[in-house]
C-alpha cells in the first residue's frame, strides 16, 4: 500500500529568514514554515494549548515557542517540550526544489 503525498509550493526559499516563522495556508490549513539550522520545517500553525498562531512566536534550537503562554514545540516532531501544552501539533513533509519550498499536508509519522 502506498500513500500519495501531494506537495504544493508555499513560498520561495529566499523568502524565508533564518529563525523567522512564515505563516501560509494550504487548503485552509494554517502552516508555519521555518528555516533554521540549515533545514526547512513545516508545522501546524495553531498551538495545541491555546488557539493562537505559532508563527508569531520565537524560534530557537529547532523549537518554536507559543508567544501566549510560552509552550515550545519541536519543529521535527511537533511534540511539546514545555508546559502548559501537553499535546503535539502536526508536522508536515517539506521538499526543496531550486528556490521553491513545497509542503504536503500528509502528516509524517
Amino acid at each position: 500500500m502506498t500513500s500519495s503525498s501531494t506537495f504544493v509550493r508555499v513560498c520561495g526559499l529566499s523568502e524565508l529568514e533564518e529563525d523567522t516563522p512564515k505563516r501560509v495556508e494550504l487548503d485552509g490549513t494554517p502552516v508555519s514554515v521555518v528555516r533554521t539550522e540549515g533545514e526547512v520545517f513545516a508545522i501546524h500553525d495553531i498551538c495545541s494549548h491555546a488557539n493562537v498562531s505559532l508563527s508569531e512566536g520565537e524560534v530557537e534550537d529547532c523549537q518554536i515557542e507559543c508567544w501566549l503562554h510560552g509552550s515550545s514545540f519541536d519543529l521535527r516532531t511537533g511534540k511539546p517540550s514545555s508546559l502548559p501544552a501537553t499535546r503535539p501539533v502536526p508536522v508536515y513533509p517539506v521538499q526543496i526544489e531550486g528556490d521553491d519550498v513545497l509542503v504536503s499536508l500528509t502528516q509524517e509519522s
